[in-house]
This record gives C-alpha cells, sequence and structure tokens, in this order.
C-alpha cells in the first residue's frame, strides 16, 4: 500500500517548509493593517479566460483553482513527491492497470453535497468524456468505478507509471460537485455555468467573479482540513508587474507573487522579503533547422558565447542557475550534466573561417520581462566572438507558427513549464518528434525512442537514466539548448508567510490556506 497525507496534516508540513527557503531582507513593513489581517490580496497579472477545472489550461489563475477544487492527490510544497488529498492512501496493481483509491470521509462540497466516490466517478467521466481542453490527462482511463462509499478503482488500458503525476498536477482532474454538475448541466455538460462559478471541496469558495477587474474568495468553515488564517482572499486583476510592485510597497497588495524584476531583488525597500522553492521553470532554446547553426562548429561557437555561466548569476541575482539538462532538476538531476564548450579563442577562429555570420534570436512578447535581459546579453556575447545577432520580439502566440515560417529565427527561447513533474511531461510535450510545443518540429527519432523506453518504467533510476540520454542527445545533435533553471520568487511583508509553493506549475502557485501571519 503507498499511503499519503491528506491536506489537513499541511501545518507540520508548512512549519518544517520542506524545500523552502525564506531570506528576510530588511526590517518589518510600519504597520499592518485590519484589512491586511482578515483578507489577503493577491495580484494576477492575466485574467480568467475560465475557471472550469477541466476545460481551462489557466496559468497565473491556476492558484486560485487549486484552492477552490481538489484532487486525489497533490505534489509536496517545493518537490516532485506525491502525497494523498482526498485520497488517503491508494493501492497500485501488479500489472499497473489497476489502482484502488481510499477516500477521505469527512469532506463535502460547498454546496454541502458530501463527497463521496461517485462524486469522483461523475467528474473524472466528466474530464474524460466531455471533449474538454484538459481531457488528454485521462487519455488512458478506462473505466472508473465506485465499489463503495469512499473507495475508487480505476482501469487504465496499458501501464502509465505517470499516472499519479498526471493527477497530482494542477491541471490534473478535480472533483465537482455532482449536485451542481447535474442542476447545471445545459447542453454542454455545466460549462457554462462553470466557466464563472465554482463548487469544490476546497479551503476557499468563490464568491465573486468579476472578469476584468478580480475575483473574491471565501474561507469554507465546513472544510475538511486545517482551517485557513485569512477569511477572505483578494485577487485584484493587475496587469502591469511594475503596478504590482508599487502597489505591494504601498501595502495596496500583500505580495507579488511571481515575475518580481530579477535586478531588483538584490534592493528591496526595508520591510518586503523573498521567499523562494524550487521551481520547474527552465529557460530552453530552440534551433531553427537548416539554420547557421546547423553546422556543428558555428553551433560549437555559438555556445561557448552564450554559456549560462558567463551571464547567470548577473540576470538572476542568485535565482536562477545554469541549467543541467533539458528536464528540471526538481523533475530530474541528471549524473552527467550538458557541457557548454568554454574556449572564446577557438570559437572567435571559428567564426572568423566560416563568417561573416549574422543570426536572429527571439522571445515572444509575453515573456519580454523574463527574458528580455537575457536577449540583450546574448547579443553582446557573440559579439564578443564575431557574431552580429539581433533580437526579435514575437507576437503572443506567433512562436507556435515558427515550424512554418521560412522567415523564423535562427533560435528561439521560451520559458517552459510542463504540467507535471514526471520527465514524460517535459520530453513529450516539447522535445519529442510531434510534440505540441516543439516550436520547429525538430526531429531525433533515436532520442525519441529513449524517451518512449522510459516512459513504461517504474523503477525510477533506469527510468531517469534513459531520459537522460535522451537530452544529451537531443543537446549534441542542435535540436535545443537548455539555459537556465529558474526559481520560484515571491516578494511579501516581512513575517507574511507559509506560500507552500507548488512547482509544477506557473510561477506564484500559492496555497491560499496554508499562508499566515508568523506570530
Amino acid at each position: 500500500m503507498i499511503s499519503s497525507n491528506n491536506r489537513s496534516k499541511r501545518t507540520a508540513a508548512t512549519s518544517l517548509k520542506i524545500g523552502i527557503a525564506t531570506l528576510a531582507l530588511g526590517i518589518a513593513l510600519p504597520s499592518i493593517s485590519v484589512q491586511a489581517q482578515e483578507t489577503l490580496r493577491l495580484p494576477t497579472a492575466t485574467d480568467f479566460d475560465s475557471f472550469d477545472p477541466d476545460n481551462a489550461f489557466e496559468m497565473d489563475g491556476l492558484a486560485a483553482i487549486n484552492n477552490v477544487y481538489e484532487g486525489l492527490v497533490e505534489y509536496v510544497p517545493g518537490s516532485a513527491e506525491i502525497r494523498g488529498l482526498l485520497a488517503k492512501d491508494w493501492e497500485i496493481s501488479e500489472d499497473g492497470l489497476t489502482y484502488t483509491f481510499h477516500l477521505v470521509e469527512d469532506a463535502t462540497f460547498h454546496d454541502g453535497t458530501p463527497f463521496t466516490a461517485d462524486a469522483v466517478v461523475k467528474s473524472f467521466e466528466r474530464r474524460r468524456d466531455g471533449e474538454l481542453i484538459l481531457s488528454y490527462f485521462l487519455w488512458n482511463l478506462e473505466s472508473i468505478e465506485a465499489t463503495d462509499e469512499h473507495t475508487v478503482v480505476m482501469t487504465l488500458g496499458m501501464p502509465q507509471p505517470s499516472l499519479l503525476d498526471s493527477l497530482a498536477s494542477p491541471w490534473g482532474p478535480k472533483v465537482i460537485s455532482p449536485t451542481a454538475l447535474a442542476e447545471h448541466a445545459g447542453d454542454d455538460n455545466a460549462s457554462t455555468w462553470l466557466d464563472t462559478n465554482a463548487d469544490g471541496t476546497g479551503p476557499y469558495k468563490l464568491t465573486s467573479f468579476e472578469r476584468g477587474q478580480g475575483y473574491t474568495f471565501e474561507r469554507y468553515d465546513d472544510y475538511y482540513g486545517d482551517a485557513p488564517y485569512f477569511e477572505t482572499v483578494e485577487v485584484p486583476l493587475i496587469p502591469e508587474i511594475s503596478q504590482q510592485v508599487l502597489n505591494l510597497q504601498a501595502q495596496e497588495t500583500d505580495a507579488v507573487p511571481a515575475n518580481y524584476p530579477w535586478a531588483q531583488l538584490a534592493g528591496l525597500p526595508a520591510g518586503l522579503e523573498i521567499t523562494t522553492a524550487p521551481s520547474t521553470s527552465l529557460i530552453v532554446g530552440f534551433i531553427k533547422p537548416d539554420s547557421p547553426l546547423s553546422d556543428p562548429e558555428i553551433r560549437q561557437a555559438f555556445l561557448t558565447a552564450i554559456n549560462p555561466d558567463l551571464w547567470v548569476d548577473d540576470v538572476f541575482n542568485g535565482y536562477g542557475h545554469t541549467a543541467k539538462s533539458l528536464y528540471p532538476e526538481i523533475m530530474l538531476d541528471p549524473e552527467v550534466p550538458v557541457s557548454f564548450p568554454t574556449d572564446m579563442e577557438a570559437a572567435e577562429t571559428i567564426v572568423t573561417e566560416k563568417g561573416p555570420i549574422e543570426l536572429t534570436l527571439a522571445i515572444s512578447t509575453e515573456e519580454a520581462n523574463a527574458l528580455g535581459r537575457v536577449g540583450d546579453i546574448l547579443v553582446a556575447q557573440l559579439a564578443g566572438i564575431g557574431i552580429d545577432a539581433t533580437v526579435e520580439l514575437l507576437p503572443s502566440g506567433a512562436a507556435f507558427g515558427l515550424s512554418e515560417d521560412p522567415d523564423a529565427p535562427d533560435f528561439y527561447m521560451g520559458k517552459l513549464t510542463p504540467d507535471a513533474l514526471h520527465p514524460e511531461n517535459q520530453a513529450g510535450i516539447f522535445f519529442t518528434s510531434g510534440a505540441p510545443i516543439n516550436f520547429y518540429k525538430a526531429s531525433l527519432p533515436a532520442a525519441d525512442e529513449l524517451v518512449g523506453e522510459a516512459g513504461t518504467l517504474t523503477d525510477v533510476a533506469a527510468r531517469n537514466a534513459l531520459y537522460e540520454e535522451a537530452s544529451h542527445m537531443y543537446f549534441d545533435n542542435g535540436l535545443f539548448v537548455p539555459m537556465v533553471g529558474v526559481d520560484d520568487v515571491v516578494v511579501a511583508p516581512e513575517g507574511l508567510a507559509g506560500f507552500d509553493l507548488r512547482a509544477a506549475y506557473a510561477p506564484g502557485n500559492i496555497d491560499f490556506g496554508s499562508v499566515r501571519w508568523a506570530d
């Protein structure tokens, strides 16, 4: 049997701050208002497409959804470890096809409906069969059955060692009140109602949804786990990070949950502090096929100049590090990291012999705050060996059309975040042939075969060895370049703690229920 703590035991985990370091910078803010004692104010930079946990790939809004809805399991804060949530423990059959989940017995939905195994079945069937944006999470679910009021049995079509990671993902299947699903079914399986309403089992319930303005959440007093500290959580829409910073300094909000300017972290105003945690955010370069970088010698010179060891500390102020592989280290810490060449003189010689060389680098508009300075530094580094490089700012969404654009940039940089912490979720989304976010549709079948084999293994060491070998092959053959692993960073007033950042999603994914003012 596999046993794991549920959310009711989070207090101990929070006090231990597993994997999370909090760095105090300066003295406490002058005062804490009464509102701040009762209300937690966390801005979001982007608006909700939908609050439906099955039908929207939210990023900034993910924390809110995961505090209203819960799944069977979740990741322990700051790690890839999986623990129970609505399932208190589970068993896996020897053939890997049957998962039996034993559920908590005292949870209720926000409308008062008791949480039961039947509710899990209805929600999972809606996710699997509804042709919704996130239906793919249950692609391998052949059947799901409630064998008694608090036991669910899932049968898979084939062994899937990554299943628990899919269930623990913040975008993974959540349990929705069956009463709400029935009452608001309409002709779209309640999708219209769930777009702006919610009914889950989480510590907070959605009480106000004002698209374009903000959102309000109230503590659910009948929550089965530890009672949240804050009665109310307000999530105002503040698109500009600069404005979020000003609001925090004016004590009009209580944190900048993500994307605080890296250059400003070393000089925070007195009374603010940093909470940081391991992240899956990985800056990766995608090389255009048939570009100058397809030439191994030119690519060697290019990699010598852009070696992150030369600039990562300057850009990220200690909250980023040179990536070891194409996988975030919290997911897979390789035995042998990828290695960048270091001989600058040899790089200059190559460019002199092969030149003139002109390259176009690119980042997306939505990542300009995070990657703009990286682009500028790479241009300067490349100029140092004689390569004339420029940075192009792509319109939002344009990266998905790069493979069809004959004038596409030679090197596209993106900040990647997988949807779960199994290496399969990284390789299968970004790197294998036909992966949905393999921007240039680059292909290396030999590496893909290793990824496919690794995905069938339950032995973690053997699995990771194959994923690591594939990573080296993708890098050595000039398809992808791992550059920087970036930490999650939250800036908040000194004394506000317990953010319990989850590694497997967009930065700033905070557990509202764990946040509290220190005594």
